[in-house]
């Protein structure tokens, strides 16, 4: 289609306006800003933009119908993605895995050096199964109870967690970001991950040293708090070592390298089994229907467990909501405000607003340090601006793929560059899909976390550091 590119000024008014839009909703909502207030912004913002577009450059509706039909068809995975990480974040409650990883965790984990090994832990995790998500919807969700167990701030032990599953998803080579990182850009898979090797070692290795040092100080009246809550977990489930089937059967299935919505829901299934052989006590107390027998209290009960909320009483304010969960209900907040997110970056694109601002970046990139800049901040921008890290990742290689080739760069320094921004920064951003869904999943607000994304936060900056110096960083023709 001919089109006219918008002025840089007109393509920033929908951006200046959801900024201004979120504002108002975080200061009147606060934290229940993401129940409809966030959505609401989105819709405007989305309504500006086409609304300029339309009255102003003469795009027709159609286009915009197009660009958001591709986009969401784009995200549909993982909005059933979504639903199974409700599912499973009930399961593995109800089941008793969760309780008997808290139970055996916080006894065997110190407070010092607790913040380190769950960084590590997840790094791992991430690393085998290539899916940030799916390490925090299992292994996250545990770690978060025994750190609370331990006396751990809710935000240290997010940005820990967070940090660890980025790090290992970044590094994967069955990670999707890094497949689509290194696809994008023309770059081969393992030469991508070996040339990110120089950036991320430095980053990870402060990332531990700061959790390390961050634990050193000795947590009061960890103790104490510790014997409440096993002792609460203990009278309250059915404490087994048996439950552990369920992660370690998860974990073959990672193995395995089977698509991550067939892990989740696998996994689900298998938690229910467990919930009805362990825990079919907490299941008939669930149903909350006494007139029922007890094969139809325990499948009502089971039921509820996977699509809705849940309140176990055991005896302590503080556990009592650590084992409450949501189940698919739990994610219908976050699914619509990705939708919204999706509308608005999706109009953005269709209106090639997005292109008339990185336009006006890229003409700036006339050097090797302006360049990765450039390619950093427009990471950032697109995940503020899209909501997506995939749509990031995508159409920041695509506006500097010819400005790397002209300058004479391997094609591996951008594709590490864009991961180095878009991917790892995507769960900073409140309105992201990942940052909506690591917020809902860990229920930790994600501005709350967001200055303890340790590995997230200095990986940009490592990036552009790395550019400085010109460490590893060859041109392979003369600039063109």
């Amino acid at each position: 289609m001919n089109y006219k590119l918008p002025h840089p000024i007109i393509a920033t008014i929908p951006i200046i306006s959801l900024i201004g839009l979120l504002a108002a909703s975080i200061y009147l909502f606060g934290s229940d800003s993401l129940s409809g207030g966030s959505q609401t912004a989105l819709i405007f913002g989305t309504a500006i933009c086409v609304a300029i577009s339309m009255t102003i450059y003469h795009v027709p509706w159609k286009h915009f119908e197009e660009q958001i039909i591709r986009t969401l068809g784009g995200i549909s995975v993982t909005l059933f993605i979504l639903l199974a990480v409700g599912m499973i974040s009930g399961s593995w409650m109800i089941s008793g895995v969760v309780p008997t990883l808290i139970y055996y965790g916080v006894q065997i984990m110190s407070p010092q050096f607790f913040l380190v090994s769950t960084c590590a832990i997840c790094a791992i995790v991430s690393l085998l199964s290539g899916s940030s998500w799916t390490t925090i919807a299992t292994i996250g969700v545990a770690l978060m109870g025994i750190g609370d167990a331990l006396g751990i701030s809710e935000a240290w032990t997010a940005g820990a967690i967070i940090s660890g599953a980025y790090f290992g998803d970044k590094m994967s080579p069955l990670s999707d970001t890094t497949i689509l990182a290194s696809s994008s850009v023309g770059t081969d898979l393992f030469t991508h991950i070996r040339y990110m090797l120089y950036t991320t070692t430095p980053t990870f290795f402060i990332t531990l040293i700061i959790f390390l040092l961050a634990g050193i100080e000795d947590i009061a009246e960890t103790e104490l708090q510790v014997s409440q809550y096993t002792e609460g977990l203990s009278h309250t489930f059915n404490i087994s070592a048996w439950t552990l089937i369920v992660p370690l059967l998860t974990g073959v299935l990672i193995a395995k390298r089977y698509p991550s919505l067939i892990i989740l829901f696998v996994s689900a299934v298998m938690a229910g089994i467990v919930a009805i052989i362990l825990q079919p006590h907490i299941l008939t107390q669930i149903a909350g229907d006494e007139s029922l027998t007890t094969t139809e209290s325990i499948t009502r009960g089971l039921a509820i467990t996977y699509y809705g909320s849940t309140a176990i009483e055991t005896g302590n304010t503080s556990l009592n909501e650590l084992v409450s969960t949501g189940g698919m209900a739990g994610m219908l907040n976050t699914i619509w405000l990705i939708l919204c997110a999706m509308c608005f970056g999706s109009v953005m694109v269709a209106s090639h607003m997005i292109e008339s601002l990185t336009r006006v970046i890229v003409g700036f990139a006339r050097s090797r340090l302006r360049l990765v800049s450039s390619t950093v901040g427009t990471g950032l921008f697109l995940n503020l601006t899209t909501g997506d890290q995939f749509i990031s990742i995508v159409l920041t290689a695509d506006m500097y793929r010819e400005a790397y080739h002209e300058q004479g760069y391997q094609p591996q320094l951008l594709s590490r560059t864009t991961e180095d921004a878009a991917t790892v920064t995507s769960v900073l951003v409140p309105w992201n899909t990942c940052g909506m869904t690591q917020s809902t999943v860990l229920g930790v607000p994600t501005l709350t976390y967001l200055p303890y994304c340790f590995f997230n936060i200095l990986s940009p900056l490592m990036t552009i550091f790395i550019a400085a110096i010109g460490w590893k960083i060859k041109q392979t023709t003369e600039k063109k």
